[in-house]
């Protein structure tokens, strides 16, 4: 996700892209008030990646609403999460919607094709983690990382982990998320040399305390590197791993 104003200021050096046309590149309003939302279409130009629609509690036409405006402003790919199915068929009138009700992830506009230093390790302690797991890959896919899923490959049967571990020891980044005792990510921090991001999820039983409990188990991890987002955050997971996966020097 490298800073689209460089992008910019390269494209004119190199004669790809005249001055003029990177002038009104940076001129662009930095956002559009809609009423009832303020679109940050700036936000690439800062981050390196466009802002991402969160669809919880919007109406599905304030959703299509912001779409309109994204794609307005010349868009190319736009990402929803938590995008019910209700809301979905509403946004993809007239559009080509790529909708995935497990995760509940809507993308305008394809994924693209990965230019990240390495790969994404996404792995799942069980099914049941699938959707916060898919959650969590679509958005690292959608933001130009290949991703290579693990799936159920907890503890209660180690053998499955350690079974895929030249996955593990070759990846860039990896994304482990567990419920229940949480225990996936210090297994795995414990096993990699790269980054580890730790999702808990909100499966399990009463003591589970609905994520509770795998989110304080995974921020005492004894295993270095490992860092922790969220209940259930699979987006915030995605998105810094594909962050990671394409850092820069900077000099």
């Amino acid at each position: 996700m490298r800073s689209e104003a460089k992008k910019i200021l390269e494209a004119v050096r190199d004669g790809t892209v005249t001055v003029d046309e990177a002038l009104l590149k940076l001129k662009t309003a930095p956002y559009e008030d809609i009423g009832y939302a303020k679109v940050d279409l700036h936000r690439k130009l800062r981050q390196g990646a466009p802002e991402v629609i969160y669809g919880a509690g919007k109406t599905p036409e304030q959703i299509a609403g912001i779409c309109d405006t994204m794609e307005r402003n010349g868009q190319e790919r736009i990402l929803i999460t938590r995008l019910s199915p209700e809301a979905a068929a509403v946004v993809g009138r007239g559009r080509a919607l790529d909708y995935h009700p497990d995760a509940r992830v809507g993308i305008l506009g394809g994924i693209p094709e990965p230019d990240g230093i390495g790969t994404v390790v996404v792995a799942t302690g069980g099914t049941s983690d699938i959707p916060v797991a898919e959650e969590a890959a679509l958005t690292a896919q959608v933001h130009g990382n290949a991703v290579k899923r693990l799936y159920d490959v907890g503890v209660a049967g180690l053998h499955r982990l350690l079974d895929r571990k030249e996955d593990i020891m070759s990846a860039s980044v990896i994304i482990a998320i567990a419920g229940m005792e949480g225990a996936l990510a210090s297994v795995i921090g414990g096993l990699a040399d790269c980054p580890v991001i730790a999702v808990p999820t909100s499966v399990g039983y009463g003591a589970a305390f609905q994520g509770l409990s795998a989110l304080l188990s995974m921020l005492n991890s004894c295993a270095s590197g490992v860092s922790v987002v969220n209940i259930d955050n699979g987006f915030g997971a995605g998105y810094l791993a594909g962050m990671i996966n394409h850092m820069e020097a900077k000099g």
